[in-house]
């Protein structure tokens, strides 16, 4: 009860955020606003979703339910899945574990920067969401170029690529130079039957857009002389150099998840840098720790055994309801039953 208490004075405090105040110092006449204080006006009257409310109340928790989340993960929407992925990393809280339990082969875009995922969690990821179109492995120092084979590999429709930000990344990035690029393949077979069931390409064909910084003029030349259609660094403009729009994932300047955090409240991930809860030598007679899925079981079976005597009496009373009902609409129930009655009423006299 406690719980549910506290959750819903989040609520109202974030809701009680949301006002509107009395307009002070008026415009002189025909002041016309910009675009940019109309559109940080209407983001700051905008009120919050309720699932991003609640996105921000499991987040500020997250690290006490992290390590059951496999267990609940099945019950949440792909789209939950990634909000909550995208706090995970924000809170240092990332890693195979989590990602591999969160995975959905629905999933477009990837945010693993500056988590602990490894080669082991990429190529898992890379089997199941094989529908990526653009991933963010910057900072990502246990990410080699086995992970990033495995992306590539599995992911025909990948169009944006970030990469690079520390030292490893940096050089991770520089080996995958021959990854990226368009190839044949060498094949010998007896048809063009045969050939067309097999890969006579390789590489990342729809690469369109890397996000590197730090990129050293050879990988720069490199790229350009073998992967022409490859914008570097693109820039926020309306068009590249190519004509075609610049996509928001592709832009350095801008989270590749800012859209699915979008409306939930920075203070989730801003619990980061706080100290961890000190932990405490175990009293050996103190009994043993219920896990917090078994919580949830065991507050599911209470609410059940509570509730049945309701749901019973529910019944019996809907059950003599369409008796009487019965008896009322149809004339020869009506007339077994007053007969039954006056039978009753002759055995007393």
């Amino acid at each position: 009860m406690d719980k549910g208490k506290s959750a819903v004075a989040e609520l109202a405090a974030s809701l009680s955020d949301v006002r509107v105040t009395p307009r002070q110092n008026p415009k002189p006449k025909g002041f016309v606003p910009s675009a940019s204080s109309f559109y940080s006006f209407s983001k700051k009257a905008k009120p919050r979703k309720l699932v991003s409310l609640c996105l921000g109340t499991l987040g500020l928790h997250l690290e006490d339910i992290i390590t059951d989340i496999s267990e609940f993960a099945a019950f949440f929407p792909p789209h939950i899945k990634l909000a909550i992925l995208s706090i995970a990393r924000r809170r240092r809280l990332l890693n195979d574990d989590i990602l591999t339990s969160l995975a959905e082969s629905s999933w477009e875009i990837l945010d693993i920067s500056g988590s602990e995922v490894t080669d082991i969690g990429l190529a898992t990821v890379a089997n199941v969401c094989s529908n990526l179109r653009a991933i963010d492995i910057s900072r990502c120092e246990k990410v080699t170029t086995a992970g990033v084979s495995e992306i590539v590999s599995h992911c025909p429709s990948l169009e944006i690529l970030r990469c690079g930000g520390c030292p490893r990344s940096e050089f991770t990035a520089r080996r995958c130079l021959n990854l990226l690029k368009p190839k044949l393949n060498t094949l010998e077979e007896d048809s063009w039957e045969e050939l067309d069931t097999l890969d006579i390409g390789g590489g990342a064909e729809s690469l369109r857009w890397l996000v590197w910084p730090k990129i050293d003029d050879n990988s720069k030349e490199t790229l350009a002389a073998e992967c022409p259609r490859v914008t570097i660094n693109p820039q926020p403009s309306p068009y590249d150099l190519s004509g075609s729009r610049v996509p928001v994932e592709a832009l350095a300047s801008i989270p590749l998840d800012h859209s699915i955090v979008e409306d939930i409240d920075p203070k989730t991930w801003a619990v980061s840098a706080a100290p961890r809860r000190p932990v405490f030598a175990p009293n050996p007679n103190a009994p043993p720790e219920i896990p917090i899925a078994e919580r949830f079981r065991l507050a599911y079976v209470e609410r059940e055994a509570r509730l049945a005597p309701k749901r019973a009496k529910r019944e019996r009373q809907q059950r003599r309801r369409a008796e009487r009902d019965y008896v009322m609409n149809d004339i020869d129930a009506r007339s077994i039953a007053l007969a039954a009655q006056a039978s009753r009423n002759l055995r007393k006299s």
